[in-house]
Formats: structure tokens, sequence, C-alpha cells
């Protein structure tokens, strides 16, 4: 087979084990995003992702993670599982937790790092002498950039993955090679003069058209960020307690999202129908029961509880929230004890 019969046989191969659509990359990524990437960075915009700065420009070059990397076979699954107008009742919801919705079924790593072994396996029986590495935020590899050079979609400007008929709600994943694949074309934007997104972020994260300051996203915030949440972000957060949805909700090409039918994403443990009051009662043993096998659980149990905590000091005031929260007052870790006092003194004065 030459590169582009080995290309469209990898896709149709791709979209048979389930994935949305599948496009192909050269390893090298233009100067142009070397350029951005530098720049993000010289901005501190990446927190305290010390990360970013170990690989830097590397992670756009993937013989930096497969040498001798001829290939990026990128992929898209998507997890949207529930109705819109379900969502927008829980955010408005103070009471209610709100959990980033690619986050409340299985730990999406597991799914798409299995799939992508499979499109190895198969990649292997046409080109036997070629080595693969699936990457599913497992190493150094700038994903979207990846699949917007593969023309996968294109970067909206909330810096997401977006494709014209499918939105962005889905996962990405990608299968290093070094057996040399036709490129597929890039696709243009088309988000034009809409900046819905840029408006809708709670704390003003999207400081520009393709440009986010993770230290303001409440992903980070909540996920990424090991202490407790800065004061000044502490109201915006609103009940979102792990993750935020907020600048794909609003983006049109979402009307056109597909509900996921894959088993694994499906809602586990309630955690779209959960107040914030009963996740406050979880102990520890509770969290790591539960929690196993998600994404969530990787933030740990004093992290999640401290989230939880500031998200009750946006409900309404309420002696019963202050009753359940004042014993965390207390709490050896600063990271929690911090976390409900301020939610305490917030709850003193119940309508």
């Amino acid at each position: 087979m030459n590169a582009t019969e080995l290309s469209l046989a990898v896709s149709t191969e791709a979209k048979r084990l389930g994935f949305l659509d599948c496009k192909i990359a050269p390893p090298h990524l233009s100067a142009e995003h070397d350029e951005k990437l530098r720049a993000w960075l010289a901005q501190g915009y990446e927190g305290e992702m010390t990360f970013f700065h170990k690989h830097g420009t590397a992670r756009n070059h993937a013989d930096y993670v497969l040498p001798q990397a001829q290939s990026v076979i990128m992929v898209a699954l998507p997890y949207w599982t529930e109705g819109f107008d379900l969502t927008h009742s829980i955010l408005a919801d103070s009471h209610a937790a709100y959990v980033s919705r690619y986050a409340v079924g299985r730990d999406y790593h597991k799914v798409l790092r299995s799939r992508l072994k499979q499109l190895a396996q198969y990649l292997s029986t046409l080109a036997p002498e070629g080595i693969h590495r699936p990457v599913v935020d497992s190493a150094p590899v700038s994903e979207v950039s990846f699949a917007v050079q593969a023309g996968l979609g294109w970067r909206g400007k909330h810096t997401l993955l977006l494709q014209k008929n499918t939105g962005s709600f889905y996962f990405l994943g990608a299968l290093l090679t070094t057996v040399k694949l036709e490129p597929t074309e890039a696709v243009n934007g088309h988000c034009g003069q809409c900046s819905r997104c840029i408006q809708a972020c709670p704390t003003g994260a999207i400081v520009g058209p393709h440009m986010v300051d993770a230290r303001r996203c409440i992903s980070y915030l909540t996920i990424e960020l090991p202490s407790i949440i800065p004061e000044e972000f502490r109201t915006a957060i609103g009940n979102r307690i792990y993750g935020c949805d907020d600048c794909q909700l609003v983006c049109p090409f979402n009307r056109f999202t597909p509900e996921s039918s894959e088993a694994d994403f499906q809602v586990r443990h309630n955690l779209t129908q959960m107040s914030l009051l009963d996740l406050l009662a979880w102990t520890a043993d509770d969290f790591k029961e539960r929690m196993a096998g998600s994404p969530i659980y990787r933030i740990g149990f004093h992290k999640w509880l401290s989230n939880i905590l500031i998200a009750l000091g946006n409900s309404a005031p309420s002696a019963a929230i202050a009753a359940a929260v004042a014993p965390f007052c207390q709490h050896e870790l600063a990271l929690v004890s911090e976390a409900a006092q301020w939610t305490w003194q917030r709850h003193q004065t119940p309508a």
C-alpha cells in the first residue's frame, strides 16, 4: 500500500472502531505554533503547570515522543450524554453540584487508549515495520494543534477544537507512528465575528480570541491548581466543583453535538443529580470507592472537598449549610479549613 491508501484504510478502520472522525497530520507543526506557545508561556498563562516549561516547543514535534515518527493519526470520540436544558438547569441551581460533562463517566484516557491500541494493531497488519505510540494526554504532544493541522477541525476562540457538524464535545486521541501516511488537509475556521465563548467565561479566562489565561480558568482552578482556589475567583466558581463547560455550552456549533453511545461515558453514581451537601457527606473512603476509574480521582479527596466547600459558599444563605460546613473549619489541612471558613462566614445571615 502507498501512503494515500494507508491513510484511507486507517481512517476507515478508526470509524469502524467507533471514532467520530480520523485525520492525519505530519509529524511537525509549523514554526507559527512554536511562536504562539512561546508567547503564551512568556505571559505566564500556564500557571503552575510547570510541565509546559519542561518540554516547551518540543510538544509540537512528534519525534520528541516517538523517535523517527512520520505521521500523527488524530481521532475524536464524542462524550456528551444529556440534554442542554438539563445542563443549564443544574448550573442555575446553587444547591446542585456541577461536574464538567466529560468527567461524569469512566476515565476517558483508558477508553481512548484501548481503542487506539486496536487501531495500532490494525496498522501493524498493513505495515509490519512500523512502530506506534498511543497518546491521550499522556505525553507532551500538542493534540489540539495536531488535530487542527490534520483537518479534524479548527481551533475555536476558546482554544478548543471545533467541527462544523459536531461541535466540540469530544475527546481527542493521537496515534504517533513511524509509518508514512498521506496527511489530510486543514479546514477553514467558521467562528467569524462570534464571541459568545469569550463573553460567557465566568472568570474572564479567555483573554482574547484563541488565548486562555489558565490561571483564571475554572477547569484549571478546580483540577490543576493543587492549592485552594484564590478568593478573587470563588464567587465566579458558582456550583462548579470539577471543570467548566460554559464556553462550549454557548457555542452555536454545539447545537449539532451527537450524543455518545459509549457505555463508559454514561453517568456514574448519579453525578449529574447530586447536591453539594450530598457530596460534602462523602468520606475519603466513599470518594476512593466511587471515583475509582474516574478522571476526578486524580485530584484527590481533599481538593475535591475544598472545591465543594467553596461552591457551597455560593449557595443561598442557609443555617443548615453553615452547620454542615462548621466541622471542616478546624480541618488539619488549610486547603480544606480555609475553604470551610470562607463559606461558613458567608452563611451567617441566612435568609
